[in-house]
C-alpha cells in the first residue's frame, strides 16, 4: 500500500487518481471503476481511520447558547443568593442566575456558582 494514495479515510487509485470504493465484506480485490486497476483489499485491512470534528462543526441554536453560557464569566457583584449547599466545598450559600436554553414552553435552566470555591453547576 502506498501512503501517497491514501488521504484520511479516502483511497485513490495509484494509476489514474480515481476515488476507490472502501473495501468491505468478502471483497478480495479493490478494483478501480475508471482504469480497472486492481489491488488486494488485505493491504487496507489494518488501516486505522480516525475522524474528528471541530467545535464549530454542526452548529445549532442550542449549542450556540451553551457556548455563550460557558464563555460568560460569572459575576459575583450583586448576584442573587440562595441557601444552597455547595456540593464541592459545603459552603451553605451560593449565587445563582437563570437562562432560557430550551424552547419557550420548557423551564429555565438555573446556574449555581459557589462564591467560596468557584464551583459551578446547573439544574438541567
Amino acid at each position: 500500500m502506498s501512503s501517497s494514495n491514501v488521504i484520511g479515510s479516502l483511497i485513490f487509485c495509484p494509476e489514474c487518481g480515481n476515488l476507490l470504493d472502501i473495501p468491505g465484506g468478502d471483497d478480495d480485490l479493490i478494483v478501480c471503476n475508471q482504469c480497472s486497476y486492481a489491488q488486494s483489499s488485505a493491504d487496507y485491512e489494518a488501516m486505522e481511520i480516525v475522524t474528528t470534528s471541530s467545535e464549530t462543526a454542526f452548529q445549532s441554536p442550542l449549542k450556540a447558547k451553551r457556548h455563550l453560557v460557558q464563555q460568560k464569566a460569572p459575576t459575583t457583584e450583586g448576584s442573587a443568593m440562595i441557601d444552597e449547599k455547595c456540593p464541592k466545598c459545603g459552603n451553605p450559600e451560593m449565587a445563582y442566575h437563570t437562562m432560557q436554553l430550551r424552547s419557550a414552553d420548557e423551564g429555565q435552566t438555573v446556574f449555581y456558582n459557589c462564591l467560596k470555591c468557584g464551583y459551578v453547576y446547573h439544574n438541567g
